[in-house]
């Protein structure tokens, strides 16, 4: 399949849609301007109750005379704009694909070669996040504001996550097993300037993001190729004795170390731009502090520091290798479960997964937000999909203002992609083109060439909370259209062997949660026979770590969740999730918020999935969730948690 790297056929066609643009935009951005300054965020209130002559209301006051009397002078030009982009619409294509050609020899070619299909199994990780990336004056509904400075922190802060080294831990004493997995076991020691991890005196502690925040680790070989390949060899292993200190605080690692990475801080966003921008944190938290019940975990162990022979041995000496190299047996030994009553780890993680592999975004759906995230992401992700969707009207479609919102980012190579749009968006969420992305990526190759693929799909349902049957009717078509897209794209001819599948996930946004009564049509849908949900045990019934991933947005900017690390600590505890997460309002008379709160206990409304299939993959294969994560690493970004599942692809013969 042919991925389309233009939004339009010809450079003719283009040339048109940038004149009608043009046109429009000056309407369109102060529109924007003279709404938005009407719609203050709860962050803007308080600075205004702080300081009465608060610059922004003086601005306010003065510049909305000027704003009306632009827009009013702009209109005859949109106008003519309009009649000239409206048709265009009907060839533009459903997404615009970009690749970064110059990844080098850590990019999707290499990881192509990684596996074989033999061996040991191999992990995928994912991610969801729904962004609220709208035209500012939309956004101000959901108290988040300044689009444009947002997404270009939100893929620093991505992007500076996932590229971290992954640290793989290993414990010796069978009675210390309160070490958290924290974001999926990648604790990670300093990155001087040149790339190369340090040795990090006295012990390993959870890790602070001025550590990693510089550019160094964001832009150099550290962040999108050292890490990339997620192999014990490219892994730092680390050996725990049984020596821990309970209760104990780990000594803090080399003061100077930390501070040279703050003073060469991403700081990509000019300060005021979000509330927590300017913080030391900001970029994307630490694990935990020894206030929250993880860092009293991760307080139990400490770790003595390992030089390698060629070092110093003094305790700020610097290795070019990474410290710790567990022996063999380790290297082999399955790690000890965090949390013995369930298969898989899970967690509340202040920041993305290490060595993330598939990001899928919702509500990506101002244009130029989209543009600054992807080359935020395209820092780590060799392969980008954005601008998805529909505009204008198209069929027996309403008239579409908004694209679908949707975006997806891989580190491998995208074989097939398929765009729909659900036909039966009514009210506010029929001016938006949502609907279903479906991919289909090659993971690997066997040694009889015969291709790994994976497929994906990424959607977002109607948000209109009384609409439960369009929900419905949407899941039945998002079904149809996985269903017709794997049989298109599947290949058995003789000149191409027949593709392996190693796994089949589904993650989005679907505004329902699964505790709500009023949602219990959506809860019983035939989706959950046919693909599993980590955090479910059956419709109506959460298991007991799950938490709700929608953000109570009158609190965004309380000093108590304004950064990672404080989100983190806040979600940890019940009291916390009651004040800070949000809870469906009943649609049934006579019922209160109190009351809705006490039914779920405290957990909030888990909206964001990420479901994956146990049948329809290679015979003898098996997916596995290795691990899953609630991630609080865009606080003060976002009024949604993203989550996170590590899957685990292995075949029977293996665990034979």
């Amino acid at each position: 399949m042919v991925l389309y790297t233009a939004p339009f056929p010809n450079s003719c066609l283009s040339a048109l849609h940038a004149v009608s643009w043009a046109l429009l935009f000056p309407c369109y951005w102060l529109a924007d301007r003279l709404v938005a300054s009407f719609i203050p965020t709860t962050y803007e209130k308080r600075q205004r109750a702080d300081d009465p002559c608060y610059l922004q209301l003086l601005c306010t006051v003065l510049f909305t005379p000027v704003y009306l009397a632009l827009l009013v002078a702009s209109l005859p030009f949109a106008f003519v704009g309009f009649l000239l982009w409206s048709p265009l619409q009907s060839a533009r294509r459903p997404y615009v694909y970009s690749r970064l050609e110059d990844k080098g020899p850590a990019g999707g070619a290499a990881l192509l070669s990684e596996w074989k299909g033999t061996g040991p199994g191999k992990s995928f990780c994912f991610a969801t996040a729904n962004l609220c990336l709208l035209p500012d004056s939309l956004a101000r509904l959901n108290n988040v504001f300044n689009t444009q400075a947002r997404a270009k922190e939100i893929g620093q802060r991505i992007r500076n996550g996932a590229s971290r080294p992954q640290i793989k831990i290993y414990i010796d004493s069978p009675t210390n097993t309160s070490i958290s997995a924290a974001s999926f076991s990648s604790l990670v020691s300093p990155q001087g300037s040149d790339g190369v991890a340090r040795a990090v005196p006295g012990s390993i502690k959870r890790t602070a993001s001025v550590e990693y925040k510089g550019d160094e680790a964001a832009n150099g070989p550290a962040s999108g190729e050292a890490a990339e390949g997620g192999s014990l060899e490219d892994a730092c292993i680390v050996r725990i004795g049984g020596g821990g200190e309970e209760g104990g605080r780990p000594p803090e690692a080399d003061d100077t170390a930390t501070g040279a990475q703050a003073r060469n801080g991403a700081g990509g966003a000019p300060q005021g731009q979000t509330p927590n921008h300017s913080q030391q944190d900001g970029d994307s938290g630490s694990l935990g502090s020894p206030g929250s019940p993880s860092a009293s975990r991760e307080s139990l162990v400490k770790v003595r520091a390992a030089v390698d022979s060629g070092g110093s041995g003094e305790p700020g000496a610097t290795n070019s290798k990474l410290p710790y190299k567990a022996s063999g047996a380790k290297k082999t030994a399955a790690r000890k479960r965090r949390h013995p009553d369930e298969a898989f780890d899970h967690e509340v993680s202040a920041f993305f997964p290490a060595n993330l592999d598939f990001l899928c975004l919702q509500e990506v759906f101002d244009k130029r937000a989209a543009a600054k995230l992807k080359d935020q992401l395209h820092g780590y992700f060799e392969y980008i999909l954005y601008d998805v969707g529909v505009y204008g009207c198209q069929g027996c479609c309403s008239f579409k203002c908004l694209n679908s919102g949707l975006f997806f980012a891989s580190r491998y190579p995208i074989m097939d992609v398929a765009y729909h749009c659900y036909p039966n968006g009514r009210r506010s969420d029929g001016l938006a083109s949502k609907g279903a992305l479906f991919l289909k990526v090659q993971v690997g190759s066997t040694p009889q060439d015969q291709r790994i693929v994976g497929y994906i799909s990424c959607t977002h349902l109607h948000a209109l909370p009384e609409d439960s049957a369009i929900r419905c009717e949407q899941l039945d078509l998002l079904q149809d259209w996985l269903a017709d897209f794997r049989k298109s794209t599947s290949s058995s001819s003789t000149a191409n062997p027949e593709e392996l599948v190693a796994f089949d996930v589904i993650c989005g946004d679907f505004n329902f949660d699964n505790c709500s009564s009023d949602d219990k049509l959506e809860q019983q849908h035939s989706l959950f026979t046919h693909y599993k949900d980590p955090c479910r045990l059956g419709p109506g019934e959460e298991k007991s770590w799950a938490i709700g991933t929608l953000l109570d947005t009158d609190n965004l900017y309380d000093e108590e969740v304004c950064t990672p690390d404080n989100l983190q600590k806040v979600l940890e505890s019940e009291e916390g999730r009651r004040e800070y997460l949000a809870f469906p309002t009943s649609k049934s008379p006579g019922v209160g918020q109190k009351g809705r709160k006490d039914l779920l206990k405290g957990n909030g409304r888990r909206i964001d999935y990420m479901l994956y299939a146990e049948e329809g993959l290679c015979p003898d294969w098996k997916a596995e969730v290795e691990e899953f994560s609630f991630i609080t690493q865009l606080s003060g970004l976002t009024d949604h948690l993203p989550v996170a599942m590590r899957l685990m692809v292995s075949s029977g013969e293996e665990e034979a």
